[in-house]
């Protein structure tokens, strides 16, 4: 007897059937996902025992594909998907269309109609974005050339997808679908007035993207980074991921997962993108969890058994027909058989689209439910055969490699070392901007050694609660009897500070300013700028929050500041008795 169960459970069963069948599953050295695929056929509708929402199971699942898609983002730049465009967009493009046409091929065997072959042909075209990213992160290839084309190439499909899901609707009823009569009277007109408004809504997207996202994103980063707080900065970063991700399939019509894509390439231009990707990593990883669970929810097993060759053919469509027709865009596009080989099998996989397109056929009225049920098998099933490709793929290389070495290595070198040579240099900005962060990082630390007790996520909330200051050569910084509004480190130049007996000089690495906002009274000395100075100012409420949550530091800084108070009383005591004397 079948036992419903809710959100919490859903969740929670989830997780454990997933680490029991994933831990399984890595025993029999199959790959972990093998095992979460397997976990959400045992808690789907078509096996006894637990039938979990699966309603709410791919809800779940949207979130994962939404974080993992952020994540990506974060280590992609727009920059990234130009370099690879003259293979992306053509090989994507031209792949959707032959892949297509091989669907409506096998529908039209079976007898369906050409709305259901156009349905079920870009269902199989386009390949699973999970799938792929974790492919690439075990081994190790997301930031390799042919990992960026493959991801270009992807971001490209995703576009294309879109695109397909806006015009579907309106051509259904040409198709032979369920739309309205009078949605069919306006013909052209309506059709075209749609792929108008798709392109308008897209390109305001790319527009607003572009050069807005990178301006306001990382200003909001940078603004809460100030709180100090890290269960705010966490929670500003998803709602940045999960706002733009919503706002952009509302208001421009575009999917969540590339909405989140997009809001990962635009807070990619903080340096606070690593941070970002820290914190969203383990909801990523365990959301992606749930994505597989729920597509193993959606299988019916049996569907193997009642039409084992349909789903054969739909296998080899997916798996041989792409992965050949990718191979060889690539190859007639004059890139390396290595980068042809890499695509082809990277992407023999379908996945979260093909789920969407099919629903959204099924309830047009152009694809039967039986279409649905074998683009479920053929999902499933690639999926679980992904790793196996991906090894047969490596091993096609070291074929190609030994038999026809010169063939191998030459073929496509140009437009290989061109690719490289401008993601080298796409790379070389990235990293000379890490590396200015990580030598401001290091400068503060080698001038102002009482930092290095905080961790490297507090410094770097120091460097943004800094306010930047300088001062000439006899310029008065701070006046006696005014009130602290902060304490002053100095990075370069020198200060004296007037006190009643003799002046003192303080040197680059030094600081000054702390006793009146540890004593909450007013300033007892003035501070004149001997030569030109830059000064690092924390503001008094930024120098209270930040010292309440280190208060290692602030009593660092008490206990320097009372050495330094008794060192004046000292001075004048002695000054008092030699003129005494």
């Amino acid at each position: 007897m079948h036992q419903e169960v809710s959100l919490l459970a859903t969740v929670a069963i989830g997780f454990v059937f997933a680490a029991v069948f994933g831990y399984l599953a890595d025993r029999l050295r199959l790959p972990p996902l093998v095992g979460y695929l397997v976990a959400g056929i045992m808690m789907g509708p078509y096996t006894p025992g637990i039938v979990a929402d699966s309603g709410l199971a791919s809800q779940l699942a949207e979130m994962g594909v939404i974080l993992l898609m952020f994540g990506v983002g974060l280590h992609f730049s727009a920059s990234d998907l130009l370099a690879v465009r003259g293979v992306a967009v053509p090989g994507a493009l031209g792949r959707i269309l032959l892949a297509t046409l091989l669907g409506i091929g096998l529908c039209s065997l079976w007898g369906w109609g050409l709305g259901a072959g156009i349905v079920f042909g870009l269902s199989l075209s386009v390949a699973s974005t999970v799938v792929l990213l974790k492919a690439l992160e075990e081994h190790n290839q997301v930031d390799s050339v042919n990992g960026r084309v493959t991801v270009g190439w992807l971001i490209v499909e995703d576009l294309a997808m879109v695109l397909a899901l806006v015009l579907l609707p309106a051509f259904s009823g040409v198709l032979g679908g369920n739309a309205d009569v009078a949605a069919g009277e306006a013909g052209g007109l309506a059709i075209t007035l749609t792929i108008g408004i798709t392109l308008l809504k897209v390109g305001a997207f790319t527009v607003m993207a572009i050069y807005f996202g990178p301006k306001v994103v990382p200003w909001i980063l940078t603004l809460v980074a100030r709180t100090g707080s890290p269960e705010l900065f966490t929670l500003s970063v998803l709602a940045v991921a999960l706002g733009i991700a919503f706002g952009s399939a509302e208001i421009f019509g575009v999917s969540f997962a590339l909405g989140a894509f997009v809001a990962g390439v635009v807070m990619s231009e903080s340096h606070l993108s690593h941070r970002a990707a820290a914190d969203s990593l383990p909801l990523q990883n365990a959301f992606a969890v749930l994505f597989f669970v729920s597509v193993g929810m959606l299988f019916d097993p049996y569907v193997i058994i009642r039409d084992p060759l349909a789903v054969a053919a739909v296998l080899a469509l997916i798996i041989f027909g792409k992965s050949l027709i990718g191979f060889l865009i690539v190859v007639l596009l004059r890139y390396p058989i290595a980068m042809g080989l890499s695509v082809a099998a990277g992407l023999a996989q379908i996945g979260e689209f093909s789920f969407i397109l099919a629903s959204l056929g099924v309830s047009l009225g152009l694809l039967p439910r039986e279409g649905q049920d074998l683009i479920l098998a053929g999902a499933i099933l690639s999926i679980t055969v992904n790793p196996l490709v991906l090894l047969g793929g490596e091993w096609l290389q070291k074929v190609v490699r030994r038999k026809w070495p010169s063939l191998f290595e030459q073929y496509g070198k140009s437009k290989h070392d061109a690719l490289c040579r401008e993601l080298e240099r796409i790379r070389k900005i990235s990293d000379e901007r890490n590396r200015q962060h990580q030598l401001e990082m290091q400068q503060l630390i080698e001038t102002f050694p009482m930092f290095a007790q905080v961790d490297e996520n507090s410094q770097e909330e120091l460097l943004l609660l800094f306010r930047p200051k300088v001062a000439s050569p006899g310029e008065r910084v701070i006046r006696v009897g005014d009130r602290g509004d902060g304490m002053y480190f100095i990075s370069s130049g020198a200060v004296e500070v007037q006190l009643e007996d003799e002046p003192v000089r303080l040197k680059a690495g030094s600081f000054f300013g702390e006793m009146a906002l540890l004593s909450g009274g007013r300033r007892t000395a003035d501070v004149i700028a001997v030569d030109f100075c830059q000064f690092l100012v924390l503001e008094r409420r930024d120098f209270n929050v930040f010292m309440s949550k280190h208060p290692a530091l602030r009593a660092a800084v008490s206990d320097m500041a009372k050495a330094r108070k008794a060192m004046n009383v000292s001075r004048r005591k002695r000054n008092q008795s030699l003129d005494a004397t």
